[in-house]
């Protein structure tokens, strides 16, 4: 019976169900099922597919004999196929037609042995598909337990049992239609003719997850697959049969099942990517690698289905010929074919490629494409070029950074890179560096830039020799261009240049103190527009002190006043002034120039004497002397050693005090009496310089004598003596501190009186602060009630006064409530007022009104609607006035100015 073959390169593939026959599997090419046999029948005929015009190298059988030994002769009686020692058959030659079934007998021969095996073997061409259904289709197989051996002894001694034979694999195809389910093998025992028996199979598919993919029928032992079969989501089964009796007793060992499942190919090969980038240099040489491309396929990888081969397919552009690249069929690996890659011409291509698998079989297999990127990286194999062999330009004399002229230039090359990148060189032309060419990043133009001032009036004009480069050197092989090298032409322009001092800074040396209209020296400049006449004149700049003029035409300098090197405008014995010198060109130029006057010093000043003041004891003591030295602004030799000594004038100088000598710039003054009076004495000391005449001054020390403790320091109550105050003074001071005093406690006490005046309150309002004959702006209304912090609430009467009532007598009260109290009584104005008890009422009422504990403070709300339990005014309806004129209304006029009004309105006056 045929079956699938997955043996690699296997040809002929076998399959027998007879008892005796051992088979051993494996997996290969084409998905056939490799069998071999250990012990093979007298006569055994099999029909096997074969390939036309294929040259055989397949594995069909391998013979050995019952004592296993290996050593076993092949011979075929058909020429044209052979059987080598290992049972490999092949063809001798190319078979050309296997329309017809060829058979042909091997016989088999151990070399130790006697023993001779013979097999027919039939070759027929059949198709995959056909062998499927013929396997599927086929009457399926009987497996039996196998039965239980036992050794037995004889009179000819031992003899040897037949062992047990190993049941076959069972192989499904993947994917089948069915119909399921449908039946694989029938599972028997032999002693179901004696009893009852009941099979089942366990393992994963069966009782087992995934379960339920294949089961048997327990009383005919007919095993059957349900559903169709995915290799490559389980590959294989391991299944074991059992055999009980009616009551569960085992009545066979159990038996392992194997089931494999034959791959079919169903699955494409996948790339890993849709598109793949690589690159490779230009010129580069065939052979060179590219990239690799890989694709995997999800069926055996040991059969064909899972073997996946490559090919191009198209390649874009077909510059410079249509297949630049090839591809290794099996590892996807991309290289060069041919020479004449060229970036700036095809700087990438596109390559369309396949996966096939089937080993390719373009039709059998199922395919896959991607997409490759092939990058043309760039060389320095394109030289840069100058456009054009000469460049000119201008430049004005005296300026720098400027940029004279442009050098362009045209790389082929990758832009922005090394290879692109331009570096120019003057080699010729500019002995003093005078210029120097800078590379624009973005244009890669040759900016030719003056770095050091050229003079017109030397060089009118340079010839430079540029020559340029690119960053990274050319590609081996590749020749510089002689467009590389150009002549730049340089002119010079002449322009007004300003004077120039010859010596700048000038340094002279004078004495200090020359008098005024002294001539100190010439400060001239020079014009260096020589093919220009020009005036030039001067003017002064910058002169500190004053002290100096120069002449317009000539640069003479001269002094206005006397030079003084003790001056503050003179730093370390120079004096500087700036001065301008300037042309009369078109447009003018000036320069500056400085002068430095060294000035020598002469002893002009005196020495100082230092210090100006000191204190002694009045009592000589070793420390009651005073160390005094002398300070001269002129510089050496016209200062110290410096002479102290005390004049002959007045006599009681010399007689209470001497001076002593400590070194040439130090003397010591101390007391020649052992006591003097405390007090404050000024007394004269002559210092004299050494300078050449020396120079003498007369200067007053100012010495405070006081009365010293035993330390030897000057007590207080002396230091207040010596200073001077006698008794009469310090009773004036204290007299000015006591008067202080005295002011600030009557400031004090006043204004503790005012702010009395300030709390009480005022009987009647100023009459200044009347604003009734006045006019009052009320249209202002402001914001609203809205904006006002007023709490409105309190101008309300409380209709209830329960919760009055039960508050707490203890606590704080609120002011803007009226307390449940008996009244105060208010005086009743009488009816008919007399002028003079208007006073007296208003303060009865101020009273009442002071000693009533309901009235609320002056900074609360006051409720102004509630005018008490009654009145003893009468309606304002009874009110009336008379014509008769008997009454008499100028009392008015003595309540104040209040009530004039009123007067002048009743009494009938000037106002009426």
């Amino acid at each position: 019976t045929l079956i699938p073959c997955t043996c690699k390169n296997t040809l002929l593939c076998l399959y027998c169900a007879h008892r005796r026959i051992s088979l051993e599997t494996g997996r290969g090419f084409n998905g056939f099922v490799c069998v071999s046999s250990h012990e093979v029948p007298h006569s055994f005929l099999s029909s096997v597919p074969v390939k036309q015009n294929h040259k055989c190298r397949s594995r069909l059988m391998k013979f050995e004999d019952c004592q296993r030994s290996r050593e076993v002769g092949f011979v075929s009686s058909d020429p044209s196929f052979s059987v080598r020692p290992d049972g490999t058959v092949y063809a001798e030659q190319e078979v050309a037609n296997l329309s017809e079934p060829v058979q042909f007998m091997v016989t088999a021969r151990g070399l130790h042995d006697l023993h001779i095996w013979e097999t027919t073997v039939k070759l027929a061409l059949v198709g995959i598909e056909e062998m499927l259904s013929r396997v599927w289709d086929s009457q399926p197989r009987v497996i039996r337990f196998p039965r239980k051996h036992q050794r037995s002894s004889s009179a000819n001694g031992l003899r040897r049992q037949k062992r047990d034979w190993v049941i076959p694999p069972i192989n499904v195809p993947e994917n089948s239609r069915g119909p399921f389910p449908h039946m694989l093998v029938r599972i028997r025992s032999d002693q179901d003719k004696d009893v009852g028996i009941r099979y089942s199979i366990t393992g994963a598919g069966a009782d087992q997850p995934p379960s339920g993919i294949y089961n048997i029928d327990p009383i005919s032992g007919n095993m059957f697959v349900t559903q169709p079969l995915d290799r490559e989501e389980r590959a294989s089964f391991h299944l074991r049969a059992h055999a009980v009796d009616m009551n569960g007793n085992q009545v066979e060992n159990p038996i392992d099942l194997y089931i494999y499942v034959i791959d079919m190919n169903d699955n494409r090969p996948e790339f890993q990517n849709q598109v793949y980038n690589g690159s490779v240099a230009e010129g580069s040489k065939p052979g060179s690698s590219v990239m690799q491309v890989t694709a995997s396929d999800s069926d055996d990888s040991t059969t064909a289905n899972g073997m996946v081969r490559y090919r191009i397919l198209s390649q874009t552009p077909h510059s410079p010929i249509p297949n630049m690249f090839t591809i290794n069929s099996e590892t996807g690996d991309i290289v060069t074919v041919a020479a004449g890659l060229d970036r700036e011409k095809v700087s990438q291509y596109t390559i369309i490629v396949q996966a096939t698998d089937m080993e390719g079989n373009l039709n059998f297999g199922l395919s896959n494409t991607a997409t490759a990127l092939i990058s043309i990286t760039d060389i320095n194999d394109n030289p840069p070029e100058l456009t054009v062999r000469t460049f000119s330009g201008e430049v004005p004399e005296n300026k720098v950074n400027v940029v004279v002229t442009n050098l362009t230039v045209v790389d082929r090359d990758q832009p922005h890179s090394p290879n692109w990148n331009a570096v120019y060189r003057i080699v010729s032309g500019d002995p003093s560096g005078h210029f120097t060419i800078r590379t624009n990043p973005i244009t890669n133009e040759g900016m030719l830039t003056v770095v050091k001032p050229v003079d017109f009036e030397m060089n009118r004009a340079f010839m430079l020799t540029v020559v340029v480069s690119n960053q990274a050197h050319l590609a081996s092989g590749i020749q510089s261009s002689l467009q590389s090298t150009a002549g730049v032409t340089i002119s010079v322009q002449d322009v007004n240049e300003p004077p120039v001092f010859p010596v700048n800074p000038k340094l002279i040396r004078f004495e200090e103190g020359v008098p005024a209209g002294t001539t100190l020296t010439v400060f001239a400049a020079q014009d260096p527009d020589h093919f220009i006449h020009q005036i030039v004149r001067y003017s002064k700049l910058s002169d500190p002190a004053n002290w100096l003029k120069i002449n317009r035409t000539n640069g003479q300098i001269t002094t206005m006043a006397l030079l003084d090197r003790e001056s503050m405008y003179v730093k370390n014995n120079v004096y500087e002034a700036t001065f301008l010198a300037f042309d009369n060109g078109s447009p003018q130029a000036s320069g500056t120039g400085t002068l430095q006057i060294y000035l020598i010093d002469i002893n002009d000043n005196a020495p100082v004497l230092i210090p100006r003041e000191a204190q002694v004891c009045e009592h000589a003591r070793p420390n009651s002397r005073i160390n005094i030295t002398a300070s001269d602004a002129d510089a050496d030799p016209n200062v110290g050693p410096f002479v102290f000594e005390l004049p002959s004038f007045p006599a009681s100088v010399r007689r209470n005090w001497t001076i002593s000598r400590l070194s040439g710039d130090y003397a010591q003054l101390r007391l020649r009496i052992p006591y003097l009076e405390a007090g404050v004495y000024e007394i004269p000391v002559i210092v004299s310089d050494s300078g050449n005449p020396p120079l003498s001054n007369r200067s007053t020390i100012r010495i405070k004598v006081c009365p010293c403790d035993d330390n030897g320091d000057c007590s207080t109550t002396g230091a207040v003596a010596a200073a001077g105050l006698g008794t009469g003074a310090i009773i004036a001071i204290l007299i000015c501190i006591i008067i202080l005093l005295s002011m600030v406690l009557l400031f004090v006490v006043w204004m503790k009186r005012r702010e009395k005046e300030r709390q009480a309150k005022p009987l009647l309002i100023d009459p200044e602060d009347d604003v009734r004959d006045n006019i009052l702006k009320y249209d202002e209304e402001g914001g609203g009630e809205e904006d006002q912090d007023y709490d409105l609430s309190q101008l309300q009467q409380p209709e209830s006064l329960d919760h009055i009532i039960n508050k707490p007598a203890s606590g704080v009260r609120r002011v803007d409530e009226r307390p449940v109290i008996a009244e105060s009584q208010y005086p009743v104005r009488p009816s008919l007022p007399h002028p003079g008890d208007i006073g007296d009422f208003i303060n009865d009422g101020l009273r009442a009104a002071d000693n009533d504990p309901t009235a609320p403070p002056y900074d609360s709300l006051l409720v102004f609607d509630y005018e008490g339990s009654g009145s003893t005014a009468g309606s304002v309806s009874s009110l009336n006035s008379t014509s008769s004129g008997d009454q008499d209304y100028d009392y008015l006029n003595d309540w104040g100015p209040r009530f004039k009004k009123l007067a002048d309105l009743y009494g009938g006056g000037d106002d009426d």
